[in-house]
């Protein structure tokens, strides 16, 4: 039997697991927008438009099962729609979900794994605890990742530096953890070959780090010049991007490696920004 993965919600991560699974494994991924089914197709990914599409038939072909899809106001909408054909999917052999490190919560700038206590501060954090424990009550092969501010191509700060939106945004000892969107991919891969149902990882590089670092690191790598640092506090955030900032925290991934073997490509920000210029800079040279 072929191995298949139904991937619903089939987004930036999930798009790097199926790059880099392909070819050699049957990938089906949903998507809400239809115009991006050829899009989809074109990259070896068997596209499925959902909702609005009848599940059950990838469902039952599929071997493994990846949910990108974050709650919303009424729960886990994938738990919501397909509860009782997940609890009847004795199949599978595999089931990942992709959270956030949202819900620790805030740690003042201090260290967590995968044991600390979940005690989110957001909303968007305590549903992200909600749809964790509906989806680990299916009764499933279940692991969970909780992902750290993911950045890689076409959306890093690289991105917004060039496009002149870039800000560095300063509040005292405000940290942020982040990881490259292939790290994720390498993490899924390897948990796939190695499953253990009812694990839990953190998925995050080496080096926490402060935003305006970051932003600077990425104008000096373009040649461009630092955004001013502006203070917190004289911010215009979005509500949104406000919350973000209500958290500071620093995210082990210890157990990605002793248990998953795996070794960071971008095991800081530095690499994976490096690695994107240079891969940027042989593209024009071949072009």
């Amino acid at each position: 039997m072929t191995d298949t993965l139904l991937s619903i919600g089939h987004g930036y991560s999930a798009q790097a697991l199926a790059a880099r699974l392909c070819p050699g494994w049957r990938v089906i991924g949903t998507t809400r927008d239809a115009a991006k089914a050829a899009a989809l197709r074109a990259a070896g990914v068997e596209p499925l438009v959902w909702p609005g599409t009848d599940l059950a038939p990838a469902l039952d072909r599929a071997t493994h099962l990846l949910s990108s899809v974050p709650p919303g106001p009424q729960g886990d909408p994938v738990v919501a729609e397909l509860e009782a054909q997940l609890r009847a999917a004795d199949h599978l052999e595999w089931v990942g979900y992709l959270s956030t490190t949202g819900v620790y919560g805030d740690h003042d700038g201090g260290w967590v794994d995968e044991s600390t206590p979940l005690s989110p501060t957001t909303s968007r954090g305590q549903a992200r605890v909600a749809a964790e424990a509906a989806w680990a009550a299916l009764g499933l092969p279940l692991h969970i990742f909780r992902l750290a501010g993911i950045y890689g191509p076409g959306r890093s700060p690289l991105d917004r530096v060039r496009a002149g939106t870039a800000r560095r945004i300063v509040k005292p000892g405000q940290v942020f953890s982040r990881i490259h969107v292939e790290d994720i991919a390498q993490v899924l891969a390897a948990s796939m070959a190695r499953p253990r149902p009812g694990a839990v990882y953190n998925v995050a590089d080496d080096e926490p780090a402060p935003p305006q670092d970051v932003i600077a690191f990425a104008a000096r790598m373009l040649g461009r010049p630092l955004p001013p640092e502006t203070p917190f506090e004289e911010a215009d955030l979005s509500p949104m991007a406000r919350s973000f900032y209500a958290e500071s925290k620093r995210v082990a991934n210890n157990r990605i490696k002793a248990e998953l073997g795996v070794h960071l490509r971008h095991p800081d920000y530095r690499t994976g920004l490096a690695a994107e210029v240079e891969t940027e800079r042989d593209a024009r040279r071949k072009a």
